[in-house]
């Protein structure tokens, strides 16, 4: 494990050939701050060269899977920013790395998933969901554009009418709908959510690794073409969104629990 030695807010694990990360701030629900956001955009090209994996999984700690960004984080981009572009290098890391990554990815959706929590779900290449989940891409909630994935990868899995219809609106599903739409692979019980994940792992690991990984590097050419095509145009509408009156509105709204009152700019 001296490879993931430096981490602080992904732990790490394994069960035979299979590599388990888990998002680590349980008393955060797991959200993302500066430091979680700069391991994403390592730790799959990380789990990419461990010779001693074939198969990743991810999941949270505690009660949630990943309640997107963190509200102190993005008022630091409220009051920075310059600052906060510089974190857009990061995100396209993120979602280039994990599509890049050529094992399979088995997310273990063990709570909640929203906003960059919901894109990182959603991009693994399996989803098993906890009954108690909800998985939603809330932005437009706080004033900003879905555009660390979530716009993208949505409507290629649920179509446009639908996407669109949660995308605007920034409303949570359950992870029975989530399931009935296609959204998620399977919903089992919550206690049941490592260990259903882990046993799909641990058969994929069991099987012809090369053809398991080319597989999943062929069926996923078609989504790594659409989104190199348009993530960045995504992303700069997201950098953008960050310096409107409405995000600042919203995060103020967020810490002093108001709600917050929108005016367009």
């Amino acid at each position: 494990m001296t490879a993931f030695a430096d981490y602080q807010h992904i732990s790490f694990s394994r069960q035979a050939r299979v590599l388990i990360l888990t998002l680590n701030r349980p008393t955060q629900r797991n959200a993302v701050n500066a430091r979680l956001h700069a391991e994403l955009a390592q730790v799959f090209t990380d789990a990419q060269r461990d010779a001693e994996s074939d198969v990743v999984l991810i999941t949270g700690a505690g009660s949630a899977f990943c309640a997107g960004g963190d509200i102190a984080w993005m008022q630091q981009g409220v009051d920075d920013p310059a600052g906060f572009e510089r974190t857009g290098r990061e995100g396209k890391d993120i979602l280039f790395s994990q599509l890049d990554l050529e094992k399979p990815l088995i997310c273990a959706l063990n709570g909640h998933a929203t906003g960059l929590g919901a894109s990182l779900a959603l991009l693994c290449d399996v989803v098993i969901a906890a009954h108690s989940a909800k998985i939603g891409d809330p932005h437009v909630s706080v004033g900003l554009v879905a555009g660390d994935g979530g716009a993208l990868i949505w409507p290629q899995l649920i179509g446009y009418a639908r996407a669109k219809r949660y995308l605007l609106t920034g409303e949570l599903m359950t992870s029975t709908e989530a399931e009935r739409l296609g959204l998620v692979s399977e919903v089992v019980a919550d206690e049941q959510v490592l260990p259903a994940a882990l046993a799909l792992a641990q058969r994929l690991a069991a099987g012809a690794s090369l053809a398991v990984r080319w597989t999943k590097i062929t069926t996923n050419l078609p989504l790594k073409a659409l989104i190199h095509a348009h993530f960045d145009a995504g992303l700069a509408y997201e950098l953008l969104s960050n310096r409107t009156a409405d995000h600042a509105e919203a995060v103020a709204a967020f810490r002093e629990r108001r709600p917050a009152q929108f005016t367009g700019r």
